[in-house]
């Protein structure tokens, strides 16, 4: 095959339960690219396949920090497309929580702010999803037990510009 590049093929519906299997294992490998691939495959056929748009958004934020484009605009776009408000709300927390764990792996001086406001900002939406979350599912209590023990134990805080002291009077 020379010249123009090959066309996108469709993959079938009843092949979109091992499709989605497949993504998952791939995500496990830590192979975000062939996941990302597959979710986009089912999610032409099937747009509104809930856990294809999940995993295609844990796909994106698994390459945060990794060199090419930004993947937060879309992942942000995929959790609005979420039927649960429990799951955007959760989702969100998540986007925030990684951009955190990507600022700190990308270091430098900005990096332990940074990931202080987005930590701050993950916990916020995960509050927001423990108010929503399904009986027996502390998944929300549990990233937010993660922000806190990472900002504990990075003591990582805001810019000393962000903080607020009070006006000697």
């Amino acid at each position: 095959m020379t010249g123009e590049p090959a066309s996108l093929k469709p993959i079938h519906p009843e092949a979109v339960p091992a499709a989605i299997e497949k993504a998952e294992h791939y995500r496990l490998l830590n192979e975000p690219g062939p996941a990302e691939s597959i979710c986009r495959d089912v999610i032409r056929i099937e747009p509104d396949h809930q856990r294809a748009l999940v995993i295609l958004l844990l796909s994106l934020t698994d390459q945060f920090g990794r060199p090419g484009r930004s993947r937060v605009n879309e992942a942000r776009a995929l959790v609005d497309r979420l039927a649960e408000d429990y799951d955007k709300a959760y989702y969100q927390g998540l986007i925030c929580e990684r951009l955190a764990r990507a600022e700190l792996r990308r270091g430098g001086p900005s990096a332990e702010p940074a990931a202080h406001n987005w930590l701050r900002e993950a916990m916020d939406w995960y509050q927001k999803a423990e108010s929503l979350k399904p009986a027996g599912n502390d998944d929300a209590i549990l990233r937010w037990n993660a922000c806190v023990r990472l900002l504990r134990d990075r003591a990582l805080g805001p810019r000393a510009e962000d903080r607020h002291e009070p006006p000697i009077e």
